[in-house]
């Protein structure tokens, strides 16, 4: 049967270890499928972030047609753009803020000084010049479509008046932001990453920041002095800096068609300026996910081998278990081997007696005491076998009466009076009055209690020595026990023996050593009996200061003891 359930268990594994593979399998290309949207997700969150970084400052900047009409469009512009200055969070994101717009008829350019906040008339920077001959034509009324800035850093931002005036369009200022490039990929997109992707995300991703219109012109790069890469085979990418320009048919509001307001962006439209590409350090989502599928099968085998190791272990248990059944029929017969001891102080005590032995009182005197006493260890012997064979087949209790606590102990130390005194023990008893009766087998109980004064008499010390047994009313768990105490001043147990001490056929180091005879199964008796009715045994033990055994057995029913007590004897 162990050798079928272990070929069983076997199948049962090799099945297991099909499906788990399907499994994880199966769960790989989903994993691999979810970290790969989240990466994307993750860099669409940071461009969006990013565009709308844009699109607060340019906000913040540019003022409404009421506040122009109020104090006029440079101090509204100027007002605004210290403001702007004091709160924001990246005041350096720009390296120049310019406004343009029509003065006295021509078409005039003012950059805000950053030392004093004004606006102050300069020259057209020569790069600048695309975008002041896409301004010339708005105010002449011509419509040139969009104005072309993929490889500039320069943002146009109109604001518009309320109504347009005819042969013109809607524009009556620009506002010109020229991104600091440096700033932005030295201070803003790592802050970024760090917050979509990971705090520590230089170790775990290669991340590159460049122009979409020249590829070469590296504005972030993770690894210093790295050369640009191809991001067609980026785990991730994204546009940034694309500015969603605002509708020259939506007069009237005071801000463009977008619901960013003067200036908005959106996230990845796919027209960006910049282009962001996340690679993985450790290889691609593909590896990556393969490395956690190997090793999730390889944690699943290593399940697997537990199961079959625990079966195995199984086997062996159940086989040393066969082995300790038949130590202990060796033990049995070794016990049996024993009794030939005292058989033959008996059979030698009776021939003598035959003799002119039998005509001396005093040699009769002696060889009746000692066919006594060898005929109690040989009883004793006999009956520390039957009640082991007896508790090993279930039938520790025989008969289950009435038993009263002052009774039991009084009739346990007169059956071992004898053994007391040869062992030069004094016994102290303390009863607490009107203990309630307990139900059980009396006989048991004895041998219980017999046992544990014995071992308290072999173990107690030399020459005379005193044992204390006491017995008095608890309250339990499960209700009102009854708590007997079998106490010894000897030199106490071990504290590395004393969880072994219940063990069948355990006998301690000392025992061994001073030889003292004994069967081992003494307190395994008492732990089985105790047990049998309902009760515990605990030990208490210092070495040097003695042993105390407890026992605690339930007292019988309230409902019960009036009934009971007058059989109690």
């Amino acid at each position: 049967m162990l050798w079928l359930f272990m070929g069983l268990l076997v199948v049962l594994v090799c099945v297991l270890a099909v499906l788990q593979y399907n499994w994880i399998g199966e769960i790989s290309v989903n994993e691999q499928k979810t970290r790969q949207d989240d990466l994307q997700t993750a860099a669409n969150k940071l461009s969006s972030d990013f565009n709308t970084e844009l699109s607060t400052a340019a906000a913040a900047i540019q003022p409404n047609e009421q506040q122009v009409e109020e104090v006029g469009r440079q101090k509204a512009y100027e007002n605004r753009y210290n403001q702007w200055r004091a709160s924001a969070m990246h005041p350096r994101l720009f390296r120049r803020i310019a406004v343009a717009g029509e003065e006295n008829g021509r078409l005039a350019l003012r950059l805000f000084n950053a030392e004093t906040g004004a606006l102050e008339l300069a020259e057209w920077p020569a790069d600048w010049t695309p975008v002041r001959e896409f301004v010339v034509a708005r105010l002449a009324g011509r419509d040139n479509g969009p104005l072309r800035t993929d490889d500039s850093t320069l943002l146009d931002i109109p604001r518009f008046r309320g109504r347009p005036e005819p042969g013109r369009g809607g524009e009556q200022d620009w506002l010109l932001l020229d991104v600091d490039s440096n700033y932005a990929g030295g201070v803003i997109l790592p802050e970024l990453l760090a917050q979509h992707l990971t705090e520590d995300f230089r170790s775990q991703y290669r991340v590159e920041v460049v122009v979409r219109a020249n590829p070469s012109d590296l504005i972030f790069g993770t690894d210093s002095g790295q050369v640009p890469s191809s991001a067609s085979h980026a785990q991730a990418s994204v546009t940034l800096f694309d500015p969603v320009r605002p509708n020259p048919g939506a007069f009237g509001r005071g801000r463009g068609a977008g619901s960013g307001g003067p200036g908005s962006f959106s996230g990845d439209s796919g027209r960006g300026r910049w282009l962001l590409s996340v690679w993985l350090r450790n290889g691609t989502l593909e590896t990556v996910v393969e490395s956690a599928r190997r090793r999730n099968i390889a944690i699943s085998a290593a399940i697997l081998l537990l199961l079959l190791g625990t079966g195995a272990a199984l086997v062996q248990l159940s086989q040393r278990a066969q082995r300790l059944a038949q130590v202990e029929m060796e033990f049995v017969a070794g016990v049996s081997h024993e009794l030939r001891t005292p058989l033959t102080i008996i059979r030698t005590a009776a021939f003598n007696l035959r003799g002119k032995v039998a005509s001396n009182p005093a040699q009769v005197e002696r060889y009746g005491a000692l066919i006594q006493q060898e005929s109690e260890r040989l009883g004793a012997i006999v009956e520390q076998v039957l009640r082991f064979a007896s508790a090993k087949a279930g039938h520790v209790v025989q008969e289950r009466q009435p038993v009263s606590i002052p009774g039991l102990i009084e009739e346990t130390l007169q059956s071992n009076r004898g053994m007391l005194e040869d062992a030069l023990c004094e016994v102290q008893t303390r009863i607490e009055p009107n203990l309630p009766p307990i139900t059980g087998d009396s006989l048991a109980l004895r041998h219980a209690l017999q046992n544990l004064l014995a071992n308290a008499a072999k173990y107690g010390g030399a020459g005379r020595q005193s044992v204390g047994i006491s017995a008095r009313a608890v309250h339990g768990n499960k209700g009102p026990e009854i708590e007997i105490r079998v106490a010894d001043h000897g030199s106490g147990i071990p504290p590395e023996e004393q969880t072994h001490v219940f063990d069948a056929f355990f006998r301690g180091r000392r025992a061994v050593q001073d030889q003292i005879h004994g069967t081992g199964l003494g307190l395994h008796l008492v732990k089985k009996i105790v047990e049998a009715h309902g009760g515990t045994v605990s030990l208490e033990s210092e070495p040097g200061d003695g042993s105390t055994f407890i026992v605690r057995i339930p007292a019988a029913p309230a409902e019960h003891q009036d009934e009971l007590a007058p059989s109690v004897g």
